[in-house]
């Protein structure tokens, strides 16, 4: 399923228009982004989690000339899919 096609399905069920889903949609993930930024976790309970974890710096290998490089300390977006969604999907 794509962004438009998840637009619809949202508009299908609910009484708003397809324009209306799409701004809330935009501002739901505008507002995930933020918190994840300032180091916050988002926790949508049935649904799951939104949170960052640091990857350590480490080193890698270059596939082409087997060289090593240094691969820099990072923060990642991680989802955490809750115990409800998990058992819907796993069915």
């Amino acid at each position: 399923m794509n962004k438009a096609e998840l637009i619809t399905s949202l508009a299908e069920k609910s009484s708003l228009t397809k324009k209306d889903v799409e701004v809330v949609l935009k501002a739901f993930v505008e507002s995930v982004e933020e918190a994840l930024e300032k180091g916050e976790k988002v926790q949508l309970v049935g649904f799951g989690t939104f949170e960052t974890r640091k990857r350590a710096a480490r080193v890698g290998r270059n596939p082409r000339t087997k060289e090593e490089i240094n691969i820099p300390e990072s923060v990642v977006p991680v989802f955490k899919a809750g115990k409800e969604f998990k058992d819907r999907v796993g069915k």
